[in-house]
């Protein structure tokens, strides 16, 4: 039986999915407004997505290795998601540091999928 996680980790967890969301609306108000603070408030949310999503995963590996569970790849499941979001929040973060138009549609797809990972 898993045990529950710690309350520190879940609030990790759990603040990375608001995070990318706001990413994603923010692409899409840019694509409907043309104003540039709109990708830059974007990139911003990226950063602190990365960030709960960084630590997220670090506890999670960490919590991982110290488990006393036989070794199964279900339990690696969870740290793969973090990572797979993780590495697409930072080809996001990439995407949008581009100059103004140049990061649409690709930071809009790139923020969806960051966002399903996050929500999984």
């Amino acid at each position: 039986m898993r045990s529950p996680l710690h309350p520190i980790h879940a609030m990790l967890l759990a603040g990375t999915v608001p995070l990318f969301l706001g990413v994603l609306l923010s692409d899409i108000t840019y694509s409907l407004s043309y104003e540039v603070q709109w990708k830059n408030f974007a990139s911003w949310l990226i950063v602190g997505g990365l960030l709960f999503t960084g630590l997220a995963l670090l506890w999670a590996v960490v919590d991982g290795l110290r488990a006393d569970l036989p070794s199964d790849a279900r339990r690696w499941l969870y740290p793969l998601l973090l990572l797979a979001t993780f590495v697409v929040g930072f080809v996001n973060a990439l995407v949008h540091a581009k100059d103004g138009w140049s990061s649409m549609p690709a930071g809009t797809v790139l923020s969806v999928i960051a966002l399903i990972l996050a929500a999984a």
